[in-house]
């Protein structure tokens, strides 16, 4: 069922069949503007309900449709659930945007477009092709954040436990314009586990010799930030171009980028493995 959900999660996220009013960042802020005031949203009590309400809805729903038709609805739960978590097209758009400058040469654009992307970096004293390093770095972060890490909750834990991770990483990601009392280190204790497999799946697409010794010196320090595990891995893993017919500020981004997609095809592929040893469902 994973796999399966999965995949067509992918399609559906590729061809952007869901508009942007029903992509999962857009009801997410409905679900908070019509369910929780910003006093308590405030609270230790009201943060925690926002979090916690739409996981056990969903787990409140499979275990209600369980066993219907063959297991039909569990199916389309699975699914629908993959394919909203997996919607980030605000973030597309933003990369997007980022790779349109730098084909057109834009030096200037490149550096607003990559601040967009990565606001809590100083970018401005960097070089054209330490930007691309650094963009293709996010990159990798990003494609973690977006695929990597729902791939493992939605195999691990199902539609209930993607779906925390993504409310989580919604209020975190909201509590850098407003401060709110999350509970300590919440995003750091949900990436901690995730961030490292799917880093080891960078080596293992990648040059393995190189970045498995880097995977290895920070996977098993357990206070390494996630972030820092997957761009760093993800940068030991490919070997960035020196010539090419791309502009100089993209040609790590583009390489990193094809890493990340050989790192999702790999996951794809372990999953497909563990679903006919009837180890995943």
């Amino acid at each position: 069922m994973a796999l399966f959900s999965l995949l067509i999660a992918v399609l559906i996220e590729r061809l952007k069949f869901i508009p942007k009013f029903m992509q999962l960042d857009s009801m997410f802020a409905w679900y908070r503007a019509h369910f929780f005031t910003e006093d308590l949203l405030r609270s230790k009590s009201g943060i925690w309900l926002a979090l916690l309400f739409p996981a056990l809805s969903v787990l409140v729903l499979q275990w209600v449709i369980s066993g219907w038709l063959f297991g039909l609805p569990s199916l389309l739960l699975w699914t629908v659930i993959a394919a909203l978590c997996l919607t980030h097209q605000a973030v597309r758009e933003k990369f997007k945007q980022y790779m349109q400058a730098a084909c057109r040469g834009d030096l200037e654009a490149c550096y607003l477009h990559a601040k967009a992307l990565d606001y809590q970096t100083c970018l401005d004293s960097v070089s054209a092709a330490e930007l691309g390093a650094r963009v293709g770095q996010l990159a990798a972060w990003l494609n973690y954040r977006y695929y990597g890490a729902i791939a493992f909750y939605l195999i691990i834990l199902g539609p209930a436990g993607v779906m925390f991770y993504c409310t989580a990483r919604y209020f975190a990601d909201l509590e850098e314009e407003t401060p709110l009392p999350l509970p300590p280190n919440l995003m750091f204790a949900l990436d901690w586990l995730p961030s490292r497999v799917v880093s080891l799946g960078y080596a293992l697409s990648g040059h393995f010799a190189s970045a498995f010794g880097r995977w290895r010196e920070l996977a098993f320090k357990w206070d390494s930030m996630p972030n820092r595990i997957v761009a760093e891995v993800a940068l030991a893993a490919e070997a960035l171009p020196e010539r090419s017919g791309a502009p100089v500020c993209v040609r790590s981004t583009l390489a990193l980028l094809a890493l990340s997609k050989r790192n999702f095809i790999l996951i794809l592929t372990a999953l497909a493995i563990l679903t006919i040893f009837g180890l995943v469902q």
